[in-house]
């Protein structure tokens, strides 16, 4: 009997440190999928449209869940034991209502159909926080934006562990002590 790959989500607002623990564990030679927005972003940019998340928040989340779809099966097929993602599909769910927008039924039935069998979050951490190009918000639009994913993630019924501010490695450490494996 082939077992499946535990699907690990590493969540957060902005500039919590994502993606700092994901190229840890990667450079550690665990399987990780990279968060896509800010390729979707690129992307828009070189088509001339400045913030697409901002001009055109549906069209925008419909790339990220398409993508995020494309992850989902990837962690799914995968042969390795476990696999980690730089975000998840409730994510889109929860940054569209940050915003306000409406998105259509597939949305929630995509974070429905779409499980993951752990959850981490990573709490807004004023003293690491910087804009850039593509992360736009303010820190308390950041304290905002992880109100919204925790409560979406517990909305579709995760347990959503919250990792301790601290050294990259001590923060990798406590998401590799959580996992049962």
């Amino acid at each position: 009997m082939e077992v499946k790959a535990k699907s690990i989500v590493i969540t957060g607002g902005p500039g919590t440190g994502k993606t700092s623990i994901i190229n840890k564990l990667q450079s550690q030679g665990y399987p990780c999928l990279l968060e896509i927005s800010r390729q979707v972003t690129l992307e828009a940019r070189k088509k001339g449209i400045e913030q697409l998340f901002l001009t055109e928040p549906l069209l925008f989340s419909e790339m990220l869940l398409d993508g995020r779809k494309k992850q989902h099966a990837e962690a799914t097929e995968s042969s390795d034991e476990l696999i980690f993602l730089d975000r998840g599909i409730p994510d889109i769910v929860a940054y569209m209502d940050f915003i306000g927008s409406e998105y259509p039924q597939p949305f929630i039935d995509a974070c429905n159909d779409h499980r993951y069998d752990l959850v981490f979050i990573l709490p807004p951490w004023e003293a690491i926080y910087k804009s850039d190009n593509e992360r736009y918000e303010s820190f308390d639009e950041a304290l905002r934006i992880h109100d919204n994913l925790l409560n979406t993630y517990k909305r579709y019924r995760y347990n959503v562990l919250e990792v301790p501010f601290g050294p990259v490695v001590d923060r990798c450490n406590f998401i590799l002590n959580e996992i049962k494996y």
